[in-house]
């Protein structure tokens, strides 16, 4: 049970509204920060935190300040993730978790279940699963893409922000070994090792965001010297972090690869850079650095894309898809055709027309979203609805009764 003093703190309504008020305001200052952050760093800074950092703070104010035609000198990016954590603000979950337990501490202090309140435990019970589902969605959900060419098949989609250090045994022909490593574990001085390898890859370098240049334009110390692979002509130069939605962090390492004798080189991977191919011990293996992979248990064939415009513009009508969707497991052979507002629901995942590629006329993109708490909003907002109306029409039956008498 909790503390009677600090249920009350709890439960109380000016905390309501010191935390709405706070929502408000969070809402406001991360949208602000959207242009100099970008958007994926200011739903981490703002809205997928339990703080807000001084720095995205400033960026944000600096950016509001402009809508009052002050001038500013707007902060960048860089300067937001070089800067120290220094918390000043409340962040999203901590306002989300503490609205929350407001809800709970108010039912169990106040209110007492009866008829004619139904509709107001109908409406509160909505507002937990609203929270409820936005944290599940948080923590749950993914999103990837999935670039189709006419007659192409594909059976994974792939991250369009996350890497993975790929390891690919294609020793056998009918079949490839593949072992990846997140990018997470790509730290400088980390030896990684797994049972399905012969040997170990030690990271020398990483970086988040680089190119690759040629070694005589690159000047002297850019990169350590790789002795193996095509990237034994280029060095990595790292880059700012990327924030722009239209471009993308491209990673870059140098790792070594170590059996228990011997070093097989050391050997440069870039996300622009072609599979890299080696040999060890009568096996043939392939290593490349590419966005993250999500396998599914069926396939799905590009059979043609359609890209409509409004006669006489270059206003974009329609985007279509006509895809094959093939299940080995299931026997299902049948074809599905995607367009805007009406996607492929299929296997817990949902495929949206989400756009073309600029320079294949015959190549679309697809994206698709894992959500398994995708219900609860609608959930949600039916029980608040329908706890509305129960509680509107209660009262009205029980005025039209004394009216009666």
């Amino acid at each position: 049970m909790l503390p009677k003093r600090l249920l009350k703190i709890l439960c109380s309504l000016r905390l309501t509204l010191v935390l709405l008020i706070l929502g408000l305001l969070l809402v406001f200052l991360g949208t602000m920060a959207q242009e100099p952050l970008g958007l994926y760093l200011a739903q981490t800074r703002f809205f997928h935190s339990f703080f807000v950092d001084a720095a995205s703070m400033m960026a944000a104010l600096r950016k509001s300040a402009q809508l009052l035609n002050w001038y500013v000198t707007p902060m960048q990016a860089s300067e937001v993730l070089s800067a120290p954590w220094i918390p000043v603000f409340p962040g999203g979950y901590l306002i989300g978790g503490v609205l929350l337990a407001n809800l709970i501490a108010a039912h169990l202090e106040r209110f007492k279940f009866s008829r004619k309140k139904i509709g107001i435990f109908m409406v509160h019970a909505g507002l937990i699963l609203l929270l409820l589902g936005q944290l599940m969605t948080d923590q749950l959900a993914s999103e990837s893409g999935m670039h189709l060419t006419q007659g192409e098949t594909k059976n994974y989609s792939e991250s369009d922000r996350h890497s993975e250090l790929a390891m690919i045994d294609i020793t056998n022909p009918d079949r490839n070994k593949v072992v990846v490593i997140p990018e997470s574990l790509l730290t400088p001085g980390a030896t990684l090792r797994d049972p399905e390898l012969p040997f170990s890859i030690s990271v020398k370098q990483y970086y988040e965001h680089a190119m690759v240049t040629n070694r005589v334009d690159a000047g002297s110390g850019a990169t350590l010297q790789v002795t193996q692979g095509a990237g034994a002509r280029y060095r990595l130069i790292p880059l700012p972090k990327v924030t722009d939605m239209n471009y993308r962090d491209i990673p870059g390492a140098v790792v070594e690869v170590s059996s228990p004798d011997q070093s097989l080189g050391t050997w440069l991977v870039h996300g622009e850079l072609t599979p890299q191919t080696f040999q060890y011990k009568d096996r043939t293996f392939q290593m490349v650095l590419r966005l993250r992979r999500f396998y599914h248990p069926f396939s799905l064939t590009l059979m043609e894309f359609r890209h409509d415009k409004y006669k006489g513009t270059d206003l974009p009508r329609n985007f279509s898809s006509q895809v094959r969707l093939r299940n080995s497991k299931t026997q299902e052979d049948r074809e599905v055709l995607i367009y805007m507002n009406n996607p492929l629901r299929y296997s817990g995942l949902t495929f949206y027309q989400a756009s073309f590629d600029r320079f294949d006329e015959k190549a679309t993109v697809l994206q698709v979203v894992r959500n398994p708490s995708w219900v609860t909003p609608y959930l949600a907002c039916i029980l608040v609805g329908a706890g509305l109306v129960v509680q509107f029409l209660t009262h009205l039956v029980g005025f039209i009764q004394k009216r009666i008498k």
